[in-house]
C-alpha cells in the first residue's frame, strides 16, 4: 500500500466515523429537500444540513470539538476539490482571456466594497472594534478569513461564522438579486458570487450554470489574496478616519 494511502488509512480509523456518516447524511437529506424545492435560492442545501447537524448537536448534547474530530475528513477534502475547480476554468480559458480586464477591476472593486461597507455600516451600528475586524474579511474563504482576523486583533471563531453566515446568505439571494439587476451573463454573474460568497456560493453556482460554477471559482481564489491585501490596508485607513 502506497505510503500516502497507507497514512490515509491510519486518519480515518482513528476518527470516530460516526459523525462523518451523520453529515453526508445531513447534505443528502439537504439536497433532497433542496431537488424538491426545484433548487430554489431559499432552499440552499449547505444552509439545510447545518440546519439538521445544529439539531442533531443539541439534541444529543454532543460538544462541537467531538463532532469536527469524526467530520474533519471533510474539511480535509477542501484542498483537494478547490484545486479541481481548475479543471472547469481551463475550459473557460477564452473567455478569461478576453474579459481578464473588466474582471481584474470587478475583484477589486469587489473586495473593497465588501469589507469597507462592513467596516462603515457595523461602525454605524457601533461595533467594538474587536467585532469590526472580524467582521471585515467575511467574504473570503475560511482559513484565510480567520487568519486575516487574528493578525488585526479579531476573533477567528467569531470570523469563522460571519464567512459561513455571508456565503449562505449570498448563496440564497445573489442569484436573483443578479437576475434583478439585469446581470445574466454566466462569466460576470458567477464571478461576482465567488467574489462575496466564496465557496458556498461557487457551489451554488455550479448548479446553476457549468461556466457560471468555473468563474465564481476564479473569483474565489482571486479574491482570497486580495483580502489578504486589502483589508488590512482598508482597516488601517478606518482607524484613521474614525
Amino acid at each position: 500500500m502506497p505510503a500516502v494511502i497507507s497514512d490515509l488509512w491510519v486518519y480515518l480509523a482513528a476518527s470516530p466515523l460516526s459523525w462523518l456518516t451523520a453529515t453526508l447524511a445531513a447534505y443528502l437529506v439537504a439536497l433532497r429537500v433542496s431537488r424538491l424545492a426545484r433548487d430554489h435560492p431559499l432552499a440552499n442545501p449547505v444552509a439545510i444540513a447545518v440546519l439538521l447537524l445544529i439539531a442533531v448537536l443539541a439534541a444529543v448534547q454532543v460538544p462541537y470539538r467531538e463532532y469536527f474530530a469524526g467530520a474533519q475528513f471533510i474539511h480535509f477534502l477542501l484542498g483537494p476539490a478547490t484545486v479541481a475547480l481548475g479543471v472547469s476554468l481551463a475550459e473557460q480559458m477564452p473567455l478569461l482571456r478576453r474579459h481578464w480586464l473588466l474582471l481584474s477591476c470587478a475583484l477589486c472593486v469587489g473586495v473593497v466594497v465588501a469589507a469597507g461597507s462592513a467596516l462603515v455600516l457595523g461602525g454605524l451600528l457601533g461595533l467594538e472594534e474587536v467585532a469590526l475586524v472580524s467582521l471585515a474579511p467575511k467574504s473570503t474563504t475560511s482559513p484565510v478569513a480567520m487568519a486575516i482576523a487574528e493578525s488585526l486583533g479579531g476573533i477567528p471563531s467569531l470570523t469563522a461564522a460571519l464567512v459561513v453566515t455571508t456565503g449562505i446568505l449570498g448563496a440564497m439571494i445573489g442569484p436573483p438579486l443578479l437576475k434583478l439587476s439585469g446581470v445574466k451573463d454566466p462569466t460576470f454573474a458567477g464571478f461576482v458570487l465567488g467574489t462575496v460568497a466564496h465557496g458556498i456560493g461557487t457551489a451554488r453556482a455550479f448548479q446553476i450554470d457549468a461556466r457560471m460554477g468555473a468563474f465564481s471559482g476564479l473569483a474565489m481564489a482571486l479574491a482570497t489574496l486580495a483580502n489578504a491585501i486589502i483589508v488590512p490596508w482598508l482597516w488601517a485607513i478606518y482607524q484613521m478616519v474614525r
